[in-house]
């Protein structure tokens, strides 16, 4: 498991991180022809860091694989048998958790995995000069080892689709899928995304209970967070907080800008609650657990369920998801980065403006150059709207979708320039 630290003490667990994530040293690595290692936010439509793998991973854990065939594959449905009793929870009543519990707990399952590692055998057991004196104790073949673990879900179609986190499920051999009810069933990965680490399971069940989906839109700090998951493979464990915070990014607590702006809260999430459900004091699904700072206490991170839902419904449907793509690596200008990138003398970019979203570079043969966008242009308005902070940038060309004509105002020099984007498809091999 790859890991991101925080500061000396702190580290964000995650797993796959790819980008850029300290504040520091912009202009020292790029400016001076080195390579970018620092400060920059990812290559838009290119880069994706995610936190926590809430799922256990050890010498008993693991995220396992995916699979991406569709041929019985079903949209999602609000279907058959939600539990949709109403529940208007007041402070007197002590008991709306419980009665979220009953509502939700039938459709929440348990996901373990086991995938195969093989661990490399070091060149030197193969030396003959070696052999000679210490002899073949040590096998020089690589070994291998089943690497177990476990991880939630929690079923949005009756006919056994289940909504996790793709960590959970990336690179396993195997997935099987515990049902509250006591059934044990083995599943199939339909497709996952890594990018906003999300994955639909498809079991052979149908007639399964539901969750009820609510809108993340509507999601307010200081309202009720209840999370149902295994933590640490204990079936069915219950916290309860409150929001502490919605649309947090990565970038917000140290590390690399992504797709998602997560809700924060205080609900106590622990190994083996990835890819369950954070619920309203109605019983509805707010976002998908999946992420913890750790040794940090009472910080957790739900993916909205507006996003995990649109994605999910595109791996049903196609077994993958397309993200739009422009090909820049940028960065919030403040007036300290344009004091610090002016006074580089080997530098031949030079910044005018005070604010607004610095182009650092342009991928050749991108949609952003195609546009015309060149290093050194700052980004003042998308689609008429001002921007001043990278993470808005992201989430405007993600919400346009792919092929889409997006208007940009930049400022080049002492130049205002139109230029019109379409983002493509990100790449395979995007990094």
């Amino acid at each position: 498991m790859n890991k991101k630290y925080l500061n000396n003490n702190q580290k964000l667990i995650k797993l796959n991180i790819d980008g850029f994530e300290h504040k520091n040293n912009l202009t020292n690595k790029f400016f001076c022809n080195k390579p970018i290692t620092h400060l920059l936010l990812p290559l838009l439509g290119v880069g994706i860091t995610f936190l926590s793998a809430c799922s256990i991973n050890s010498s008993r854990n693991v995220e396992a694989s995916r699979e991406t065939n569709t041929a019985n594959a079903q949209p999602v449905q609000q279907s058959a048998t939600p539990n949709n009793r109403p529940l208007t929870p007041t402070p007197e009543d002590n008991n709306f958790v419980v009665a979220v519990v009953n509502k939700v707990e039938p459709a929440v399952v348990q996901i373990n995995t086991s995938r195969t590692v093989r661990s490399q055998v070091p060149e030197i057991l193969n030396d003959p000069f070696y052999q000679r004196f210490f002899g073949r104790q040590i096998p020089a073949q690589p070994q291998e080892k089943v690497v177990r673990g476990v991880g939630s879900g929690f079923v949005i179609n009756a006919n056994g689709q289940i909504l996790t986190n793709a960590h959970v499920v990336n690179d396993a051999d195997t997935v099987s899928v515990s049902l509250s009810d006591g059934r044990t069933v083995e599943g199939k990965v339909l497709g996952q995304d890594k990018l906003t680490d999300i994955a639909v399971v498809q079991v052979p069940l149908n007639n399964l209970p539901t969750v009820e989906l609510a809108t993340s839109q509507r999601v307010q700090p200081g309202q009720w967070a209840i999370a149902i998951g295994n933590p640490l493979g204990l079936q069915e464990t219950v916290t309860v907080g409150v929001v502490s915070a919605t649309d947090r990014s990565i970038s917000d607590i140290g590390a690399s800008d992504n797709r998602v702006g997560y809700i924060q809260t205080d609900a106590a999430i622990n190994p083996g609650n990835s890819g369950g459900p954070l619920l309203n004091a109605r019983g509805q699904v707010i976002g998908v657990n999946t992420a913890i700072i750790q040794g940090a206490q009472g910080i957790g991170f739900a993916i909205p369920i507006d996003t995990a839902e649109r994605i999910a419904q595109q791996l049903i449907t196609q077994g993958k998801v397309e993200h739009p793509f422009i090909g820049i690596q940028m960065v919030s200008l403040t007036p300290e980065l344009k004091q610090r990138i002016n006074s580089l003398s080997n530098s031949n970019v030079r910044v005018q403006a005070d604010q607004g979203i610095l182009i650092v570079r342009v991928l050749p043969g991108s949609p952003a150059d195609r546009a015309g966008i060149r290093p050194g242009d700052v980004i003042r308005q998308i689609n008429n709207q001002s921007v001043t902070t990278a993470d808005t940038v992201q989430q405007i060309i993600d919400k346009s979708g792919v092929g889409a004509n997006v208007q940009m105002q930049l400022q080049r020099n002492d130049t205002t320039v139109q230029v019109t984007v379409q983002p493509g498809s990100r790449p395979a091999n995007a990094q």
